[in-house]
């Protein structure tokens, strides 16, 4: 079951990506429910640092893995990070950039706006 698509600006979430598909759902957004306990709803930019951070703590986001149809994900990607790890990113000084209008309210439980802001490619939104 899928909770309200409402991003942390308090709009209608946008799609984080199609290319690669994204998301806990795998519909291209950072919708989250009851089923996705990493709650998966930061899009962000990925980076070579975060990447590398990422694969150092156990989560290899880069390497391709075909029998699960992932490609791997490459610095400019767009994926939807769990709010938890985004908040361990800022504070390695390893987080990657974000969309604001792509990232699911639920975010707001973990990591606060003000530090969202910090990173936001959107803040037009």
């Amino acid at each position: 079951m899928k909770e309200a698509s409402v991003n942390v600006l308090g709009g209608v979430l946008a799609t984080c990506s199609t290319a690669p598909v994204t998301g806990f759902f795998r519909n291209g957004c950072c919708d989250t429910g009851p089923m996705d306990r990493g709650v998966h709803t930061v899009c962000a930019l990925m980076t070579d640092d975060f990447l590398a951070m990422s694969k150092y703590l156990g989560n290899d986001l880069s390497t391709p893995r075909p029998e699960f149809g992932f490609a791997g994900l490459k610095a400019g990607d767009q994926w939807c990070l769990c709010a938890a790890r985004f908040l361990q990113a800022h504070e390695e000084g390893a987080a990657p950039r974000v969309r604001l209008a792509a990232t699911h309210i639920r975010t707001l439980d973990i990591v606060p706006l003000s530090i969202l802001r910090q990173y936001a490619v959107d803040l037009d939104a």
